[in-house]
């Protein structure tokens, strides 16, 4: 049985030509999500598809701001691209039929509150923790609006286990975050 995700560097492990490939492609059973990567058509929607293909190709790819947020019901907002992280000075991945946003993170605080979020076929994909994604709304707040951020917050606090101290814990981590989520945080509780 092939896998749902190929690449070209998949052909040989599966003793597959590039010309078998090609008919696949003909026959409709196989669609390109991205150079180099093809996907089963018909077995998941077209974001999972191009997130998995992200995840083949940039392992340290992860879910940020807005599409985290939705993932974590913290937004009524509905994502129009799906924001994706990379260490800062990686390259994007080119990726077919889903609008992707990518932001570059520094590598230094890359990895705090990085999750993995499973997607199909045992690939996962990162996600950052709500914590980190509330405090990355606070940290870009100039571009992305206070309003998000507050509203996300606000949400957040109101779950069972959410704890302040924890977040202004976290956002010390990150240059400019701590001041104005201790001022929301004044503000709302």
């Amino acid at each position: 049985m092939l896998p749902n995700i190929l690449t070209y560097d998949d052909l040989a492990e599966l003793r597959l030509t590039r010309h078998q490939l090609d008919g696949m492609l003909t026959a409709g059973e196989y669609e390109r999500v991205a150079p180099g990567t093809f996907h089963r058509v018909g077995l998941v929607d077209d974001t999972t598809v191009a997130l998995m293909a992200v995840a083949r190709r940039k392992p340290l790819a992860t879910l940020c701001l807005v599409t985290a947020l939705s993932l974590y019901d913290l937004t009524d907002e509905i994502p129009s691209r799906t924001d994706v992280a990379i260490p800062r000075g990686s390259h994007p991945s080119t990726v077919f039929n889903t609008p992707i946003a990518w932001h570059s993170f520094d590598r230094a605080t890359f990895a705090i509150g990085r999750r993995e979020h499973p997607l199909s076929d045992g690939l996962s994909i990162g996600i950052y923790s709500p914590e980190r994604t509330i405090v990355d709304l606070f940290r870009l707040r100039h571009s992305l609006g206070s309003d998000l951020a507050i509203a996300s917050l606000r949400r957040w606090l109101g779950r069972e286990g959410s704890s302040p101290a924890t977040i202004l814990d976290l956002a010390c981590s990150f240059k400019g975050a701590r001041a104005s989520l201790q001022s929301a945080l004044e503000i709302l509780l």
